[in-house]
């Protein structure tokens, strides 16, 4: 069973090595490393309040005490239209355990039944087959494509755009 908690100080060191792992760079548009000062700066103010910052970060764990696995975002939230993007990473080595779609699920559930979201949505490369698959999976509606949206190590790719109605 997988669990959603809110950012602690403790999860500094995660973070860290989270956001400077460069296999994921193309997928969070991390442009280079982010120092353990500025990641200390964004622990301070992730307990915010999300009507007010309009993003939010939830820690996925395998048990409520238990080391991350992984992370889950909402950002860009727009209040008039009750929408938010979405976003998850889950650890490399914590892949292919059904983590991701399980987080997914509950990051949905929070959306629409805490924050009183009506929809998320999410921009995956197209080039990215197993978040294809998780958004497919996760209920999500292919919306349409970003043709050169992302630039990439290798060139230009696609975006394709999902969208989950709550």
């Amino acid at each position: 069973m997988l669990y959603l908690r809110a950012l602690e100080p403790e999860d500094l060191d995660f973070l860290f090595s989270l956001e400077n792992d460069p296999d994921i760079w193309g997928v969070s548009d991390t442009m280079g490393p982010v120092s353990k000062h500025a990641l200390r700066e964004y622990l301070t103010h992730a307990t915010a309040d999300f009507y007010v910052v309009r993003q939010l970060r939830l820690v996925v764990t395998t048990e409520i005490s238990s080391a991350p696995v992984g992370v889950v975002d909402l950002f860009e939230y727009d209040p008039l239209h009750q929408r938010a993007g979405i976003g998850i990473t889950i650890l490399a080595s914590h892949r292919r355990h059904g983590y991701a779609r399980q987080a997914l699920e509950l990051l949905k559930v929070h959306a629409r039944q805490v924050l009183r979201l009506h929809q998320v949505y999410a921009t995956v490369g197209a080039g990215n087959g197993p978040s294809l698959r998780l958004f497919r999976a996760a209920g999500f509606r292919r919306v349409g494509t970003r043709h050169q949206w992302l630039r990439t190590p290798s060139g230009w790719d696609d975006a394709v755009e999902w969208q989950c109605l709550l």
